[in-house]
């Protein structure tokens, strides 16, 4: 089978689909255009959520479960095995932890296993379990023992492969397939720049960074606000779900949840990723070097992957680190900067595109469906 062949029909069975990096990224992969099978249906075991909503205008179904609770659960596996069973998938993917336990459950209950491929999706990196529910222990403590059933499971990143194979997993294939930027939607635009800043009262000389993300341990933005108490003479748009409940500082702009974020990325000089664990591939990094803004990160995941030559990467949980970090590249002159900024915009544009994204996921699901893969 070559890889021009699609699926005829793909099932994606995900935890939720509310605000989030591995929400956003199955958004892009199944809205894309052209499709990357004839159909494809979305599960969400939880109800609502903004992506539910995009995914639906992008004309690709979407059935919401509600597992909020031990009925609920039981109840949705029922459904999901109906489903599968009615619609024939040649694939059934899960995406996040939960997903691919639920979909490899709802495969086995709706006897089309021999029929049907097996896929997970591995969206993380090191986890900080102290910081999470038993409950999540025990469903990756579950899949880590079921990894080898799985036809392929796919990591964002390599670092997120290799910590999970430390868990435990198993797999019989394995592939890294990082995330895809939409860099036709995520790009720099001077005249938004000058909007955009007029908008929010900033001076059009001042040095902005863009930090997204929601607050979560996960994402430090403690450590953030830490290095950014050190840069009085910086400023910061913080952009995410409870942003606007952080410390009110004289240089932070908490603007909240948007949905306009590749609108707001260019009124910025650089984007910044203080992640403390856990992340994989970051997409806001990845989203700001596409709209030309040179990248501080955390050495968390893939982060010196993507970052390259455009940035800088420090230790995790070190706002010392991050502000040195933060001061050395906005103090480089005007002609280096603007160098960083183009092979910021190059690096995501070459090598990180919603199109290359979506030709590793054709290739990974061609060699699954190949008759010598069963």
């Amino acid at each position: 089978m070559g890889v021009s062949v699609r699926p005829r029909k793909l099932l994606y069975v995900i935890t939720h689909l509310w605000v989030g990096g591995a929400e956003a990224t199955l958004t892009r992969l199944v809205t894309a255009e052209p499709k990357i099978a004839d159909e494809i249906i979305v599960v969400a075991l939880r109800p609502g959520g903004p992506h539910a909503d995009r995914i639906r205008a992008g004309g690709v179904t979407v059935e919401e479960l509600n597992f909020g609770t031990p009925f609920g659960v039981a109840a949705g596996l029922y459904r999901l095995a109906k489903l599968i069973t009615r619609t024939q998938p040649d694939i059934v993917q899960g995406w996040m932890y939960h997903g691919d336990l639920a979909a490899l459950v709802g495969l086995a209950l709706s006897g089309r296993r021999r029929m049907t491929r097996l896929a997970w999706a591995i969206r993380g990196s090191d986890i900080d379990f102290s910081r999470y529910s038993l409950q999540l222990r025990l469903v990756v403590k579950a899949c880590a023992l079921l990894s080898r059933l799985p036809d392929l499971i796919t990591a964002n990143s390599a670092a997120g492969l290799k910590i999970h194979l430390g868990y435990g997993y198993r797999p019989r294939r394995a592939e890294i397939i990082p995330n895809g930027i939409d860099t036709r939607r995520f790009r720099p635009d001077s005249s938004l720049r000058a909007a955009v800043r007029r908008e929010l009262g900033i001076p059009a000389e001042a040095i902005v960074l863009a930090h997204v993300a929601r607050v979560n341990p996960m994402k430090d933005h403690e450590g953030f606000l830490e290095a950014m108490a050190g840069l009085p003479d910086l400023r910061a748009l913080l952009i995410g779900a409870d942003t606007e409940d952080l410390p009110d500082r004289p240089n932070l702009l908490r603007l909240g949840r948007r949905d306009d974020v590749e609108r707001l990325l260019p009124a910025a000089d650089f984007v910044v990723s203080s992640s403390a664990f856990g992340e994989g591939f970051s997409n806001a990094l990845a989203e700001g070097m596409a709209c030309g803004l040179p990248a501080i990160s955390t050495d968390v995941g893939d982060a010196a992957i993507v970052v390259g030559d455009a940035g800088t990467v420090v230790p995790p949980r070190d706002p010392h680190a991050l502000a040195s970090a933060i001061r050395a590249l906005a103090d480089e002159a005007p002609a280096a900067r603007a160098e960083r900024s183009r092979r910021a915009r190059a690096r995501i544009v070459e090598r990180f595109s919603l199109e290359k994204s979506i030709a590793r996921w054709s290739e990974s699901y061609a060699a699954i469906l190949s008759p010598s893969a069963r």
